[in-house]
């Protein structure tokens, strides 16, 4: 019963009675708006699209799902508008069709993309076994859908699809989902499940069997062969196992299967191609059949409704097996209760938001900050059972009670936000990533850490060693629930493998960017070797950690790829801004800041301090307003996301506090097109929650975290008490505005405190970072 019901009939006894209750009732919709006041300001459509006009570049935009999900769970209930290109949530909000909702989605990636599996869809009429295309020159059983119907929030999703008018509702719990259809009047309605949806490929093998007059059960196999991930080059090789239930018996149903010859190749060209896209339209429909294994199946229910009537679906699913996938459901999604279990995702959302609070700001900045730390929390996801078990690397189920094993790992951007972000506010899921990591190499029998991982898959994605960065962070911070001395040999050993090594430089057509990266986590394996009393080989590391020098041309003045001799390349006019000049997504301009290990030396070799603040203003005085793909400051890629915290190494702290601020404002927005760059699994966000909240490392691994002008007056970060020694650190900003950005004094726990950055010491013991602010920079503050 709502508040207003509840008013009208508490009306009925008389006016005395009728204020009390009125009273009551507007106290509790008030204790209800503040407990719901951080998930309420979630807009997750922010980001979702992959528009490449908008964006610039062909990376396109943010590429996040707006779909149901919870923090870090294993399902993501949510729409997808497209097979094929580099749409890698599987959905883009300039799409004018929807194929249907699938259980699992990535977020924010490129490079083809994966998952989008169990691809559910409600339709009425003919049965059609093929989706159709976007544009509508082939028709199939997607359907256009009222823009202006669309809702997204925290756990929710809704839209009206207009070709049937069909109402789909979406919520989640952890390792199920659950969809509300409301039909119209028909003799012909019909949910129809396809099992071969994947996003950037197919499932190249599927199962599913009728368990009874409600339920069916069964797997949908992903392999290489199926496209995916990097269109197979990732090698993700995983198997989605459901078992599901519909609140309507299956009277009418059967399955559909295309008969796929053997000697067809099946990555995402092929498989978008019009030659396999004619082979699914014209797949064999089977009525009535209760089990079947095939290439390319769907599985459907027919049934008639009335106007408004609703049907439901609730799914679980697993990675391990069809018996998981029925723990999972019936653990979480005990009922028919679709509301309850929408609220209860709000909740948790609630709960895991509840990590950071900000007070002042417009509704905007809230609606931004908020949607970025949801972002924050979908990866790593969970991908144990209720039980513990998870699909090893060796290709067997394992149990874990010790933590909770978590996948998608992108390596080369999260070591620079998102896992940093979480040491502080999500310790013991840093615990679990590591774990995860060095379990997986474990059970694979590795002798180093994967840079991506996806569903236990060596990718080899971009760069560096970022696990081991994610490592040393975590170690330096006292997050130390792991394996340390396998978790330092796998260190050891991924920097020997990918490595400068005592040659002291990569060569190639990525020069710069390998050695550069390279040199860094050697460091990092210098760190932890030092703290683990390794003394051979803390000189052995840290000494190749100045690798750097090695490719610093001093005639040129600036970082610049040899070959593998070590003979210099050709240096072109527009060597520093040409983009992959020796670098990877980036120019030498970009990717030459990033020696977060010794930015002594890095301004040392550049020419000193003025020189440095100099070319650090003209890199970002020559970014477009918009901040959307470029030469110089391009937010919208990750090497550069320490870049703005430099002025602070540089003495100039007040230019670290412009421009993270002018970063905030310009890069970041309440708009589907609010993100200018890929999501990439919580990094973008999670370099906004930190900027905006005050703070951001440059070098993980070093617990020195740079002190910038916070977007808020008030941002209390709560601790885990397992973890750090206080409940909460506090960040006030006093005279805080858009005008006033500028850091006039500070104070730590009441006491004068003229420092640029913190240690990660101070945040974790708890406690309170005042700050003044205003108009005009003050050059005495903070100052190296």
């Amino acid at each position: 019963m709502t508040i207003n019901k509840q008013l009208a009939f508490m009306a009925l006894p008389g006016k005395k009675c009728f204020t009390v209750l009125l009273t009551m009732a507007l106290s509790a919709g008030t204790l209800l708006v503040k407990a719901q006041s951080y998930a309420s300001y979630v807009n997750p459509l922010i980001g979702a699209s992959s528009n490449e006009v908008a964006a610039g570049a062909y990376h396109g935009l943010g590429k996040t799902f707006p779909g149901a999900t919870t923090p870090y769970g294993m399902v993501q209930v949510s729409p997808n508008t497209i097979t094929g290109g580099d749409n890698g949530s599987g959905y883009s909000y300039e799409h004018t069709s929807i194929e249907g909702f699938a259980m699992t989605q990535m977020s924010g990636i490129g490079w083809y993309g994966d998952l989008g599996n169990f691809l559910v869809m409600p339709t009425a009429g003919k049965l059609k076994t093929i989706a159709g295309k976007a544009d509508g020159s082939v028709d199939g059983y997607r359907s256009k859908y009222d823009k202006k119907s669309e809702k997204a929030s925290a756990g929710y999703y809704s839209v009206l699809l207009t070709d049937n008018n069909i109402k789909a509702e979406m919520t989640a719990t952890q390792r199920s989902g659950i969809l509300r259809f409301t039909f119209q009047q028909n003799a012909q309605s019909r949910i129809q499940i396809d099992l071969a949806r994947r996003v950037g490929g197919t499932s190249t093998l599927q199962y599913v069997k009728v368990v009874d007059d409600y339920t069916i059960q069964g797997y949908m196999k992903c392999t290489p062969d199926g496209g995916g991930w990097g269109n197979g080059d990732g090698q993700a090789d995983y198997t989605v196992y459901f078992y599901a239930q519909f609140s309507k018996p299956l009277k009418d149903y059967g399955v559909w299967s295309a008969d796929i010859p053997a000697d067809w190749s099946r990555k995402l060209d092929d498989v978008a191609s019009a030659k396999y896209q004619d082979k699914i339209a014209g797949a064999e429909i089977m009525q009535g059949i209760k089990e079947k294994q095939g290439k390319h199946l769907g599985f459907y229910t027919q049934f008639a409704t009335h106007h408004n009537e609703q049907v439901l679906l609730k799914t679980g699913i697993s990675f391990v097996s069809i018996a998981g996938a029925k723990s999972n459901l019936n653990a979480e999604i005990k009922d028919w209760n679709f509301d309850s279990i929408h609220q209860k995702a709000v909740a948790s959302w609630n709960k895991a938001l509840s990590k950071i609070s900000v007070e002042g700001g417009s509704k905007e900045q809230n609606t931004v900050f908020y949607t970025a730390l949801y972002h924050t929390m979908i990866d790593p996801r969970i991908i144990s059972d209720v039980d513990g078990k998870y699909p090893g690397g060796d290709g067997v189920a394992h149990q874990t009670t010790s933590f909770n094993k978590r996948t998608i790992f992108s390596g080369w951007d999260v070591f620079r936000s998102q896992m940093p972000l979480q040491t502080i506010i999500n310790p013991s899921l840093v615990n679990d990533m590591v774990n995860s990591l060095v379990t997986l190499a474990g059970e694979k029998k590795k002798d180093y850490l994967e840079r991506w991982e996806l569903m236990n898959a060596y990718s080899g994605c971009m760069i560096g060693n970022p696990a081991v960065s994610v490592i040393t962070d975590a170690y330096a911070k006292g997050i130390r629930n792991f394996d340390v001395s396998k978790a330092y040999a796998l260190s050891v050993g991924s920097v020997e493998k990918f490595g400068n090594g005592d040659k002291g430089f990569t060569g190639g057509s990525l020069s710069i960017s390998y050695t550069l990266e390279y040199a860094y986590t050697d460091w990092c394996v210098g760190q932890l070797a030092k703290w683990l009393g390794k003394t051979a080989d803390a000189d052995k590391y840290t000494k190749r950690g100045q690798a750097y020098r090695n490719i610093f041309d001093a005639e040129k003045g600036w970082f610049r790829p040899k070959d593998d001799n070590g003979n210099w390349q050709a240096w072109p006019d527009s060597a520093r801004t040409k983009q992959w000049y020796g670098t990877i997504e980036s120019n030498p301009y970009q990717q030459g800041w990033f020696v977060p290990q010794d930015v002594k030396g890095m301004i040392e070799v550049m020419g000193g301090k003025d020189k440095v603040i100099a070319d650090l203003s003209n890199l970002f005085e020559k970014t477009p307003k918009n901040m959307t793909w470029n030469d110089y400051y391009n937010h919208a890629n990750e090497p550069v996301h320490h870049v703005p915290f430099l002025f602070n190494r540089a003495g100039a702290p007040w230019l670290t506090q412009e421009w993270s601020r002018a970063i905030c404002s310009r890069a970041y927005f309440n708009a589907v097109e609010g993100l200018v760059g890929n999501e990439d699994v919580g990094q973008m966000s999670a370099w906004y929650v930190l900027a905006a909240s005050g703070i951001h490392p440059v070098c993980p691994g070093d617990t020195r975290q740079e002190i910038t002008s916070p977007v808020f007056n008030k941002v209390v970060m709560r601790l885990d008490p397992k973890y750090a020694k206080g409940t909460a650190f506090t960040i006030t900003a006093a005279n805080n505005s858009a005008a006033n950005v500028y850091i006039q004094s500070a104070k730590l726990n009441g006491k004068t405190y003229n420092k640029c950055y913190l240690d990660y010491k101070d945040i974790a013991a708890g406690g309170t970072l005042e700050l003044t602010m205003g108009d005009k920079p003050n050059k005495s503050w903070g100052v190296e």
